[in-house]
């Protein structure tokens, strides 16, 4: 998938993917009471609605209430599966590739000479993430949490070996400068 990416002089010298499966992050520590408390009192208010009030104005204003609250319980972390199934990163020697895309191919492309605000977080086990950017506390809170149409940071997540990915990156920088 990276290799369709590369111009004719460009030189592939890593390549990756995220970890597969169910992934929790730090943000779920706030997301997943909240989600649980949304979804409780949106199906609590149609329960309500459907056998006591009976208006079907009040049943179909909750509707996309339970709706959201289904997606924020379980829903989300189903297209973050398979957003990550579908994401592949790349080290070049002039850029740093992201392709992903359920539906459709994107291709995050960014230059080596140019890229600033690098950084990485490593794990006990050697795995890591690679941030290129900062971002401010809402994208960071929902960065990767499946929320569709949320602008992210860019970054190599969980990625294996993240140190040696890291010093690689910095050398290929120098070289590119």
């Amino acid at each position: 998938m990276i290799e369709e990416q590369l111009g004719p002089q460009e030189q592939l010298l890593w390549a990756g993917r995220p970890p597969a499966g169910l992934l929790l992050r730090p943000a779920e520590a706030f997301l997943i009471p909240f989600s649980l408390l949304w979804c409780g009192f949106a199906i609590f208010w149609e329960c309500a609605a459907i056998t006591q009030i009976a208006d079907p104005l009040f049943v179909l204003f909750g509707i996309p209430f339970v709706l959201m609250g289904l997606y924020i319980v379980f829903g989300r972390f189903v297209y973050d599966i398979k957003e990550r199934e579908h994401t592949f990163y790349g080290l070049t020697n002039e850029r740093v590739l992201i392709v992903s895309g359920i539906v459709r191919r994107t291709v995050k492309s960014l230059n080596l000479r140019t890229l600033s605000d690098v950084s990485m977080t490593e794990r006990p086990d050697g795995s890591g993430t690679i941030t290129f950017g900062h971002g401010s506390f809402f994208p960071w809170s929902f960065q990767s949490a499946g929320w569709p149409g949320i602008k992210t940071v860019p970054t190599f997540e969980r990625i294996a070996n993240v140190k040696e990915v890291y010093d690689l990156l910095r050398q290929a920088q120098r070289i590119a400068a």
